[in-house]
């Protein structure tokens, strides 16, 4: 979803590609909204046309509902029908993609200091700090001084998108970028700057700036939160600890995994970074009980012996479900367990004894399941529940016994209850743990 997001808002012109034999899909719906939150125009490619249950008018029908009117039905938004593998009607994708571009004036000046932003960025290892960034505008050069999010670096080299090194990037051109002194997060923006100074000055700025609003955050209380907080003590919490290979994968798995949150257990994510799990990890997981996940990364042998000796838990993952699956599983397990009545037996009073300084034995046949010393129990009269409580006492003639079966008779004392009655009946049950639900 906030890959989707960030997409729109970098894009001039969303070609949204729909396979004619398909339809509109849940993710369709979602690019849609995501494109006209950021009021970016819509060209719609009906694609696989050259399939037999291909059906571009009612991909057209299902689209209408989210206001993309075709122009031949009277609307402002452009269909092509297109077949990707047989190269049908690509060249008619293009020329309107181009008129689009036209008609909105899309221009930039690639003279000027290139100004772009983070598609994606991860830490490679051999490499290091790795950026896909989206140039805007201006040119981005090998050597050029930068400085994105709270980090700077100078470029070292530029990758296209076939992996080919090239000298210069300019607008609307996709490159991968070495030479940052850390992993930008994936969408901020990249900015070209006049020399190492400049950069490393406004690189540390925002560094600073960031961890005093962690600081601040981290100990503000107002008349506004303070009942919050309190209550938040009443919460469980699961804290975790999250290390992912690229940006993007780490934030999808970190907002999803915050979605399992209930009003009984919050997941909290403490810390999360592109790159291998470090020792940093571990000990803020020792020092708040929390859990270390990695998706795609492993830790080094002393990072691995360092969190045994700390005992931190550390989940390693390539597919975000399982990672998810085994974190509800974790909070499950942080539920109270709940407990759920499993009635085991009958017994009907046939008749009644008192005993000095016990009180009221029943004598009782048993008519159904059986009866347990251990059970708890229910005194019905006429249907209706008089009292319930613990099984006092279980004899067999004049035996104390464990348990009394169906078609056998017994005596049966009821804790702190000497008003049976002959006619009553006796039922017995146990309080069974079933495992917790979210």
């Amino acid at each position: 979803t906030e890959m989707r997001s960030r997409g729109a808002k970098v894009t001039d012109i969303v070609v949204l590609v729909v396979a004619a034999d398909d339809g509109g899909m849940e993710q369709t719906k979602e690019a849609i909204a995501h494109a006209k939150a950021a009021e970016v125009p819509i060209v719609v490619a009906v694609n696989k046309i050259d399939k037999d249950n291909a059906d571009p008018e009612r991909v057209k029908r299902e689209l209408s509902d989210f206001a993309l009117i075709p122009e031949d039905w009277g609307g402002d938004t452009i269909y092509c029908e297109t077949s990707a593998k047989k190269n049908i009607g690509i060249d008619e994708l293009l020329e309107n993609i181009q008129l689009q571009a036209e008609v909105l004036e899309l221009k930039a000046d690639p003279k000027r200091k290139a100004r772009g932003t983070v598609i994606e960025a991860q830490l490679h290892k051999g490499r290091g700090p790795v950026a896909t960034v989206l140039v805007q505008e201006g040119t981005l050069r090998s050597g050029d001084y930068f400085v994105s999010g709270q980090f700077s670096g100078k470029v070292r080299t530029l990758s296209n998108d076939r992996g080919v090194q090239v000298q210069e990037a300019g607008p609307s051109m996709p490159v991968e970028v070495q030479g940052l002194s850390g992993v930008p997060q994936a969408g901020d923006e990249f900015i070209v700057v006049t020399d190492e100074k400049m950069a490393k000055s406004v690189s540390e700025s925002r560094q600073l700036k960031a961890r005093e609003h962690e600081l601040a955050s981290a100990s503000k209380v107002s008349l506004d939160n303070l009942f919050e907080k309190m209550a938040e003590q009443e919460l469980k919490e699961l804290r975790v600890v999250l290390r992912a290979d690229v940006q993007g994968t780490l934030e999808a798995f970190g907002q999803a995994a915050e979605k399992l949150s209930t009003s009984e257990i919050r997941v909290r994510v403490l810390h999360e970074g592109a790159g291998s799990i470090t020792e940093n990890d571990v000990h803020l997981a020792a020092a708040s009980d929390a859990i270390i996940i990695g998706f795609n990364v492993r830790p080094t042998v002393k990072v691995k012996e360092l969190a045994e000796q700390e005992h931190v838990d550390i989940r390693f993952y390539d597919v975000i479900y399982h990672a998810l699956e085994d974190i509800e599983k974790a909070m499950v397990g942080m539920l109270e367990p709940t407990f759920e009545e499993k009635v085991i037996g009958t017994a009907d009073v046939r008749q009644t004894f008192h005993v000095p300084k016990i009180g009221t034995i029943a004598g009782c046949a048993v008519v159904d399941g059986k009866i347990e010393r251990n059970a708890k129990v229910r005194v019905l009269r006429d249907g209706v529940v008089i009292y319930t409580g613990n099984i006092g006492s279980l004899k067999r003639f004049k035996e104390d016994a464990k348990e009394v079966l169906t078609g056998y008779e017994c005596g049966i004392g009821v804790e702190n209850f000497n008003d049976i009655k002959v006619g009553d009946q006796l039922e017995a049950f146990v309080m069974e743990e079933v495992a917790a639900t979210l």
